[in-house]
C-alpha cells in the first residue's frame, strides 16, 4: 500500500518541471494581488465567506463522493466570481484606479505615496485650528473605499494644503459642518456626513458629536479620523473604534505616520495605556 502511494506521488511530481513551477508562481502572485486589492473593502468579507463555503462544500462532496454537489461547485465558481465583480464593482474600480496611480507597488504593499504630504498638511492645519479653537473633523481614507461618504458632501478635488483645510473649517464657513474626506494627495470632499458611534463616553468623559462621528467611521472602516475640539481645542485621533486624545501637532504627525505605515498594534497599545 505504501509503495503504491509512493508511486502515485512520484508519478504526479514527475511531470512537475520548471514551467509548471513558473505557472504556479504566477497564479499565486495573481491571487495575492487580487486579495490585496480588495483587502479592507466591503468586498473582502464576501470573498472570504464564499471561499470558506466553497472549500467546505468541496471537502464534503469529495469525502462522501457526492457527484451532484461536485458538479454544482465546478459549474458555479465562474458565476460566483461574476456575481462578486458585479455587486462590488465600485470597490474593484477604485482598486484598479489605485493600481493605475501607484503601479505594482500597491500590489506588493508599498503604499506610502502621498501620505507624507497629506500628514504634513493635516498636522499643520490641526495645530492651527487647535490654537484658534475651531472645530474640525478630517478623515483619511486607507484600504476601505469611502466614496459613499464622499457622495454625502461637497466635492473639492484639490491638493491638501494647511491653508485649504483651515479655510474649510473656519467658523461660519459654508463647509465647516461635517467631515473632510482625504486621500493621498487629494482633498476629496467637504461637509460629509459620517455614521455616529453609540459610544457617548471615552475614559469616563463625555464626548461630543464630532468625536462620536470619528469613532463611528473608525468602527465601520479602517479610516483614520482626526478631530479638533471646538470647546477645548484638543486634538484627537480615532481608529478601529479607539480614541487617543490630548495630542499636539508634533505628536499628531508622529502618530499618523505610524498608523499609515500599518502599525495598528502600536496604536492599540498606546490607546490601552491612555484609557488605563
Amino acid at each position: 500500500m505504501n509503495d503504491d502511494l509512493f508511486d502515485a506521488i512520484t508519478d504526479v511530481f514527475s511531470g512537475f518541471g520548471w514551467p509548471a513551477v513558473f505557472e504556479v508562481a504566477i497564479l499565486a502572485f495573481v491571487i495575492f494581488a487580487l486579495l490585496r486589492l480588495v483587502r479592507g473593502t466591503s468586498a473582502m468579507p464576501v470573498v472570504r465567506g464564499i471561499g470558506i463555503v466553497v472549500v467546505a462544500i468541496v471537502l464534503v462532496s469529495r469525502v462522501f463522493d457526492l457527484a451532484v454537489l461536485s458538479w454544482l461547485v465546478n459549474n458555479a465558481l465562474a458565476v460566483l466570481a461574476l456575481f462578486v465583480l458585479i455587486v462590488f464593482q465600485p470597490e474593484f474600480r477604485r482598486a484598479l484606479e489605485r493600481v493605475g496611480r501607484t503601479g505594482v507597488r500597491s500590489l506588493v504593499g508599498v503604499r506610502r505615496d502621498g501620505y507624507d504630504s497629506l500628514i504634513d498638511a493635516v498636522s499643520v492645519a490641526a495645530g492651527e485650528l487647535s490654537t484658534q479653537r475651531a472645530g474640525a473633523l478630517m478623515v483619511i481614507e486607507r484600504e476601505t473605499g469611502l466614496q459613499e461618504i464622499a457622495d454625502t458632501g461637497t466635492p473639492v478635488d484639490a491638493l491638501p494644503t494647511p491653508a485649504l483645510l483651515e479655510g474649510i473649517f473656519y467658523p461660519n464657513s459654508p463647509l465647516h459642518d461635517g467631515a473632510v474626506l482625504l486621500r493621498p494627495e487629494r482633498v476629496v470632499a467637504a461637509a460629509c456626513t459620517l455614521p455616529v458611534s453609540p459610544q457617548r463616553a471615552v475614559r469616563g468623559a463625555h464626548v461630543g458629536l464630532r468625536h462620536r462621528a470619528a469613532l463611528g467611521i473608525s468602527e465601520q472602516t479602517d479610516a483614520i479620523a482626526v478631530v479638533v475640539s471646538e470647546e477645548t481645542g484638543l486634538i484627537s485621533v480615532a481608529m478601529g473604534g479607539r480614541l487617543v486624545q490630548r495630542l499636539n501637532e508634533q505628536r499628531l504627525r508622529t502618530l499618523l505616520g505610524t498608523l499609515t505605515n500599518g502599525a495598528w498594534r502600536e496604536f492599540r497599545l498606546r490607546t490601552s495605556r491612555t484609557e488605563a
